[in-house]
């Protein structure tokens, strides 16, 4: 096997291609939230941008946070400076950031949820819309029926980026990723009853139709602040 050497920028990038919008389950990288990178004898500058300078503060937070620590396990890096441009707790965020305060220590009482319980709700709503893309590509493909969903598992799905991401968001939310275990399942992880997968499923469309909707908005969004399109 030949070894194929990268350069720091490349594996910069490909930290913070790892961190995700949270509400929109998308990389800040194909977002457009990447304003800059800057490196210098090995240390490195980041800036980030947002759609609209009211962003949920801990939206902002917990994605300026994930990539300072995303930047961080990158090999033969220096310093790392992450900061947030153009955001009503710009100085706030930036200021917690490189005092390394945590979220709770950047904004005091402020903090009503940990980051972790927001990390989970945002994960949740991730796994409901790959689950749905991966059901409604059965349907469409197969001959199976709603009906018959209960019944699938995960070896069923076929193999490619649908399945991958279904596979990885599972594993982000604790639920198993054996072959026999199946792909629709309830709030817990569990089977479902064949009366209870239309509803399921329609919920599981609400939130994917709801996450690819605000992306596109919020492409707009920043395309029309910034001039420019990701």
């Amino acid at each position: 096997m030949i070894a194929v050497a990268t350069s720091l920028s490349d594996r910069v990038l490909a930290a913070l291609s790892t961190v995700a919008d949270p509400e929109l389950d998308e990389p800040i990288t194909d977002l457009g939230f990447v304003r800059s990178v800057r490196i210098q004898d090995g240390d490195v500058t980041v800036h980030l941008r947002l759609p609209t300078s009211f962003c949920s503060p801990n939206f902002a937070y917990l994605m300026a946070s994930d990539a300072l620590d995303a930047l961080r396990t990158v090999e033969r890096i220096g310093d790392v400076v992450v900061r947030l441009d153009d955001h009503h707790d710009s100085d706030r965020i930036n200021a917690g950031l490189a005092a390394e305060a945590g979220y709770v220590g950047t904004f005091g009482v402020e903090a009503e949820e940990s980051l972790d319980d927001l990390r989970r709700i945002f994960r949740e709503k991730a796994h409901l819309a790959a689950m749905e893309r991966c059901a409604a590509a059965l349907l469409r493909d197969t001959e199976l029926t709603v009906d018959s969903l209960r019944l699938v598992t995960l070896a069923d799905v076929p193999e490619g980026p649908q399945k991958e991401a279904l596979l990885r968001r599972r594993v982000a939310i604790g639920l198993g990723v054996h072959p026999d275990d199946p792909v629709v399942v309830d709030e817990q992880g569990g089977p479902l009853a064949a009366d209870d997968v239309p509803l399921r499923l329609r919920f599981a469309k609400s939130v994917r139709i709801s996450m690819e909707g605000n992306a596109h908005f919020c492409r707009g969004l920043l395309a029309t602040r910034y001039g420019d399109t990701p």
